[in-house]
């Protein structure tokens, strides 16, 4: 497995992560077994960051990696995602960075995990009305106090991440970024590298978008975040399908499918950037591992861009209300 490190001052990590959000929440079902049986296919392929969070599943995807991990004697470090407020209904109910609310949420994570420390913590969304210097305030705390290794941010806009490193190191900022998601490159990704802080991308797929599997005519279950998702509705998913089908004549001529292919152009974005992989099954995962192993040159970068230009995609990342909620995007 080759390796990547997290920032100036975060630990080395395997060169993809895996993203454990599919597994309880927003995709639909999911097969309890065959997500354990993923992670530890997982962990022995060698990667060693597991990304997840509280609300994935309201606490569900958290107990999940529990039992998965319950019976590996390697740990990988976790990166655990909080702050998100959901009711009942799984409706999102907006985001708490309060500082008490920062210890909360960090001390029922710790127990449904089943572990003494967190190794990158992070706020879900900055929330408006807390001081991001407040919530990562607390985070250092929980540091100096041995319950949490290092600083992360979500979805963070460039003010915020200079204000928040202020504080204390950020180790990474985790965001979306992939070959229809390319907002972080004017604004964002510089002022990561000039801080010394990496980025773990989610989304490389864009949800499956463009994995090279998805169809005009799938069916989705219900309360399926895609079935909300602007890309996936009507005129847009024909525009992003056909930017996928050109996109396959690339991967085919370089003998690797569409997903591996979209993998290794981020792979390929620079070594600050370590993968998120949201693989719910052991097929899926083995097809994502094998993007390791895909080398891009100049030519097929340039054939890649032609394929799918910067802003080809149709449609937001989100839904509008989701959208007001990015610090990144404003």
């Amino acid at each position: 497995m080759n390796k990547r490190t997290l920032g100036n001052t975060g630990p080395v990590v395997s060169a993809l992560g895996l993203g454990t959000m599919g597994m309880s929440d927003l995709y639909g079902p999911s097969d309890r077994a065959e997500s354990v049986a993923t992670v530890h296919a997982a962990l022995d392929a060698g990667i060693t960051l597991l990304d997840t969070g509280d609300f994935y599943g309201m606490g569900h995807n958290e107990l999940l990696v529990n039992e998965a991990l319950s019976t590996r004697t390697d740990r990988p470090l976790l990166s655990v995602k909080f702050g998100a407020l959901r009711g009942p209904d799984g409706a999102f109910l907006g985001y708490d960075g309060r500082p008490a609310a920062v210890k909360n949420f960090l001390t029922y994570s710790l127990r449904r995990l089943g572990v003494d420390h967190i190794d990158v913590y992070r706020l879900a969304r900055v929330d408006p009305d807390v001081p991001i210097e407040d919530t990562v305030g607390a985070i250092k705390d929980l540091i100096d106090a041995g319950y949490v290794r290092h600083v992360g941010l979500s979805e963070a806009g460039p003010d915020t991440i200079r204000r928040a490193h202020a504080v204390h190191p950020v180790t990474d900022l985790q965001i979306e970024y992939s070959l229809i998601s390319r907002g972080i490159e004017d604004r964002i990704l510089p002022v990561t590298r000039e801080l010394g802080i990496a980025v773990t991308a989610y989304g490389v797929l864009s949800r499956g978008l463009i994995s090279g599997h998805w169809t005009a005519d799938r069916s989705l279950a219900a309360g399926d975040f895609r079935g909300f998702s602007p890309r996936f509705s009507g005129q847009n998913l024909e525009i992003n399908l056909r930017l996928v089908e050109t996109l396959r004549q690339v991967a085919a001529a370089k003998g690797v499918s569409v997903a591996q292919l979209a993998i290794a152009w981020v792979l390929a974005q620079g070594p600050d950037i370590v993968p998120l992989v949201g693989a719910r099954t052991r097929v899926r995962l083995a097809e994502a591992l094998g993007a390791l192993d895909v080398t891009l040159d100049a030519a097929d970068l340039a054939a890649i861009e032609a394929a799918v230009p910067v802003g080809a995609a149709a449609g937001a990342r989100y839904a509008a209300p989701m959208m007001a909620h990015l610090d990144s995007e404003r």
